[in-house]
């Protein structure tokens, strides 16, 4: 049995969840998101809690019973607090601005980067070095963070570009005069 699947997904107050078919949908007060679940699981409603339950037993289906539990405790999750990245620029001249939905990031090429944001993801800029990214959708919040910070990610000499707040980066010496 998978020990992550067993566990029920309680429900909080002002979230409703749907089931139909394989269809799981949650509504709540960040708004509404839907996913299918494996068809070879079961998906049940009861009193404050969504409960998984394999049709099939083997391997495979265990490690997808605690994957679908997962992804729709993320779900509620997501509709009830939202998710949230922060990334930030560091270098000379290195900033972003946001132009209607559309950021501009002027990170050392000759001409600036236009990065549109997907659907149901947020973009903040916190005084031209800080990107904040918001949404309901953990994984969305997730690709957009890694793909603005593939734009131009740090460099290990002096630590130039777009990294995590809070990210480490691992320094290397430069080269020495010789003799």
């Amino acid at each position: 049995m998978s020990r992550i699947g067993k566990v029920p997904v309680q429900i909080p107050q002002g979230v409703q969840v749907t089931v139909k078919g394989q269809n799981v949908e949650i509504k709540g007060p960040k708004g509404v998101f839907s996913r299918d679940v494996h068809p070879e699981l079961a998906v049940a409603v009861e009193a404050d809690a969504v409960h998984l339950k394999p049709q099939v037993q083997n391997d495979s289906v265990k490690a997808l019973w605690g994957l679908n539990r997962v992804l729709i405790r993320n779900m509620i999750v997501g509709v009830t607090a939202g998710y949230r990245k922060e990334l930030e620029i560091v270098g000379v001249g290195y900033k972003a601005e946001l132009k209607g939905k559309d950021l501009t990031l002027t990170i050392g090429f000759s001409e600036p980067i236009v990065y549109k944001a997907p659907e149901g993801i947020r973009l903040n800029v916190e005084n031209q070095t800080k990107i904040i990214i918001e949404g309901i959708d953990k994984e969305k919040v997730g690709q957009t963070a890694a793909e603005i910070r593939c734009l131009r990610p740090p460099e290990p000499y002096k630590g130039k570009g777009i990294r995590y707040v809070g990210e480490h980066i691992r320094r290397k010496a430069g080269k020495t005069a010789g003799k």
